[in-house]
């Protein structure tokens, strides 16, 4: 289950910028070899936003950058979508 998520512009090998998403989940665990849900998430987003948005990588984190009244750092997360 999603608890949250968060997507950023990221470059892929031909210098396009492209969508990577930062998903938080919420009981379960993903290993780094289960690509059953990052599979379903591409699929999901490609069938209720549109196949031109879906994120062309996804990473599961334990939390968000957050700042101390709860906003995202979202360029926390486009330094760590570059490296």
């Amino acid at each position: 289950m999603v608890i949250e998520a968060a997507v950023v512009p990221a470059e892929d090998s031909d210098g396009l910028i492209k969508p990577k998403a930062f998903v938080v989940l919420g009981d379960c665990a993903v290993s780094d070899s289960d690509q059953v849900l990052y599979e379903e998430l591409k699929v999901h987003v490609k069938r209720t936003i549109g196949p031109w948005k879906y994120p062309r990588w996804i990473v599961f984190v334990d939390s968000l950058p957050r700042t101390p009244s709860g906003k995202l750092q979202r360029f926390l997360l486009r330094e760590m979508g570059n490296s």
